[in-house]
């Protein structure tokens, strides 16, 4: 049986409320559909490079962790949003600043 999915705008609301009690500054880069919305989220290390993380289904133990999809120059993974963006007008961008790279992406209550 199909895993129940939050709504998007949902999900997105408490991660950020998440990330404000943990004081990560974080900022809703790209609003997109409230109910089905996919979400991408950027880690802005303020160093000049940025880490870009989304969902992606596993196959093997079919959930749907959250992936490391590239760590470059911030530049790059701008434009790597810009170009999804272009395919994916209802996705929903997410960008945290954190020196250490901390998303809470990997800690418990997330899924």
């Amino acid at each position: 049986m199909a895993e129940a999915r939050l709504a998007a705008g949902v999900w997105v609301s408490a991660y950020l409320t998440r990330l404000g009690l943990a004081n990560i500054p974080a900022y809703v880069i790209a609003h997109g559909d409230d109910t089905a919305g996919a979400i991408m989220v950027k880690c802005a290390r303020l160093d000049g490079t940025a880490q870009l993380y989304a969902r992606e289904w596993d196959m093997d133990s079919d959930e749907r962790p959250w992936t490391l999809t590239a760590d470059l120059p911030e530049a790059q993974i701008d434009q790597a949003i810009r170009r999804q963006r272009g395919f994916d007008p209802d996705l929903w961008v997410i960008e945290i600043e954190s020196r250490d790279g901390r998303t809470l992406l990997d800690e418990a209550g997330l899924g």
